[in-house]
């Protein structure tokens, strides 16, 4: 059976990371994380060691693509400006590295951070476009929780540049924050054209990444092997409580 996309079915996809640093530790936690079934894989390339010989990053993820199967992958080189590894590439090596992973593997998606240039966006949105891989426009807030407005405006921007997916993680430091997000959330799902990924980073957090799906999030992150945020749930979990939720709101 072919496995749903972002933004399809009635609750959201569970994602798993990968965040080795070298090709066989990778290999192991990915095995790992498919024994677990998730919707979705994301590969963090920004943990990797050998990220700057682009033929070694490209081979390793053909590889995670056909080792998943029907599994879709996500293809993410966070920038240390967004909570990210420091990495050797700048940002027009990143992209580089990215449209080659749109044009030489079977990726299905690639994130692209909204810090980056509008040039690059369109650069970028051309080369997918012509591969057939969605981008995934994100933002990263690891110190706070922005107001609504800045938020939506992330959100917009994201639907703007003609992204298939807007993603927005922020550091929740009370239920507050909680509260600004999922309200953000249903706002935009009630506006917005395209999928909308949003969490909570933080103690607090934790409950948006059970609930946000209920609000508009089309995907929340679990723990596979390893963490790659702080507050992600052990997929098993997660999992249990989505379950529990979507039977509770069917019989209401």
């Amino acid at each position: 059976m072919k496995r749903q996309r972002i933004g399809e079915g009635n609750q959201p996809l569970i994602c798993t990371p990968l965040v080795g640093k070298q090709r066989e530790s990778i290999r192991l936690e990915l095995h790992h994380v498919l024994e677990k079934r998730p919707d979705l894989i994301e590969w963090r390339v920004d943990f990797f060691e050998g990220i700057a010989n682009t033929e070694k990053v490209l081979d390793l993820a053909q590889e995670i693509k056909e080792s998943a199967g029907d599994i879709p992958l996500i293809f993410t080189l966070r920038s240390v400006r967004e909570g990210g590894q420091p990495v050797s590439l700048n940002d027009q090596e990143a992209l580089k590295l990215i449209e080659a992973i749109c044009q030489k593997t079977e990726v299905e998606y690639v994130d692209f951070e909204l810090s980056n240039s509008e040039e690059a966006f369109k650069e970028l949105r051309q080369v997918s476009l012509e591969s057939q891989t969605q981008i995934i426009a994100s933002y990263h807030n690891f110190e706070f929780t922005p107001e609504s407005e800045i938020l939506l405006g992330k959100i917009a921007e994201a639907q703007r540049l003609s992204a298939d997916v807007a993603k927005i993680a922020v550091m929740s430091q009370n239920l507050h924050d909680v509260l600004t997000l999922l309200k953000v959330t249903l706002n935009a799902k009630e506006t917005v054209d395209i999928p909308l990924i949003s969490l909570a980073m933080g103690q607090y957090g934790t409950i948006t990444r059970m609930m946000g799906g209920v609000f508009g999030s089309s995907v929340t992150f679990a723990v596979g092997e390893s963490s790659s945020a702080p507050g992600q749930m052990p997929i098993e979990d997660l999992r249990s409580v989505l379950g529990i939720l979507q039977k509770s709101i069917g019989q209401v």
